[in-house]
């Protein structure tokens, strides 16, 4: 009998429940697809917008700050198949960046012991997924619409709510192929605590710096206000797409207490959002 050994130990898990939804801990993501773009931002705006003063924004050479911008088409999960776009600052905690270490914790992510990013916006397509999101961890989430279209040379999610336009993103498939096992590491607010969370993932990643083709178009609304605000370069200056992935979301520890509320977009009322795909059929 074959083991996945990467989802292995993993269940049984626990039962929590948040709101209406019980859910599973860890949940457990077993294929998606996976898609984002980097920028760059002001540092001193991205600074600005840290709950706590141990955060700092990592850096490029240039002194500007990073966002990344990435959608998460959800195809199989133990919470349903639903979908996700995180704007996340990439940032060490307890340590600050120094221009000597250059690009090294950017590239290590969650092998970096100080790295982790803050999640600024956390939309999903889930009711069920904005409870668990909200109420386990505090991720900034809230319920919108998101259309993804997948061809053989780009992937693209369009993301509106209640017919306001948020963002459109694409990425074209290039880039050159590397593992990657590094975990995903968050940082999130709830009820005044700093959560880190340590997300084990496993897959295969196309990363390249030439990101011609591969744009993001902001609307009006809240979200897109806000991340242009932190002055949002014109162009990325780098791009991923996962060929293939799997990932485990367990719960988050407390890193420091009393920090400042960090709630992101909230609309007044939930709504049940809406989840389409699109992939490009033989022939056309």
């Amino acid at each position: 009998m074959n083991k996945n050994l990467f989802f292995e130990g993993s269940r049984p898990g626990y039962s929590v429940t948040h709101g209406s939804t019980t859910f599973d801990l860890p949940i457990l993501y077993l294929r998606d697809d996976f898609f984002g773009l980097y920028y760059s931002i002001d540092k001193k705006k991205a600074t600005a917008i840290m709950p706590s003063d141990k955060m700092h924004p990592i850096t490029l050479p240039n002194g500007r700050a990073v966002i990344a911008i990435m959608a998460y088409n959800y195809i199989d999960t133990s919470i349903g198949h639903y979908g996700e776009i995180a704007a996340a600052i990439p940032t060490l905690y307890n340590k600050r960046h120094r221009r000597f270490m250059g690009f090294l914790p950017l590239l290590q992510q969650g092998a970096h012991p100080h790295f982790g990013a803050l999640v600024q916006h956390l939309p999903v397509t889930l009711p069920a997924a904005y409870e668990a999101g909200r109420g386990e961890w505090g991720y900034t989430k809230f319920v919108t619409n998101m259309h993804f279209d997948t061809t053989p040379e780009h992937q693209e999610v369009n993301m509106y709510e209640e017919g306001e336009h948020i963002l459109d993103m694409r990425v074209m498939k290039r880039g050159f192929h590397m593992k990657d096992h590094k975990p995903i590491t968050t940082f999130s607010v709830k009820e005044n605590n700093l959560i880190k969370t340590v997300i084990p993932q496993k897959g295969v990643q196309r990363i390249s710096p030439k990101t011609k083709g591969s744009f993001i178009k902001f609307g009006i609304h809240p979200m897109a206000k806000s991340i242009i605000g932190l002055d949002i370069a014109e162009k990325p200056f780098l791009q991923t797409f996962y060929t293939e992935r799997a990932a485990i979301l367990p719960s988050g520890t407390v890193v420091e207490k009393d920090v400042r509320s960090f709630e992101g977009y909230k609309p007044a009322a939930v709504s049940k959002g809406k989840h389409t795909n699109e992939y490009t059929q033989y022939g056309i």
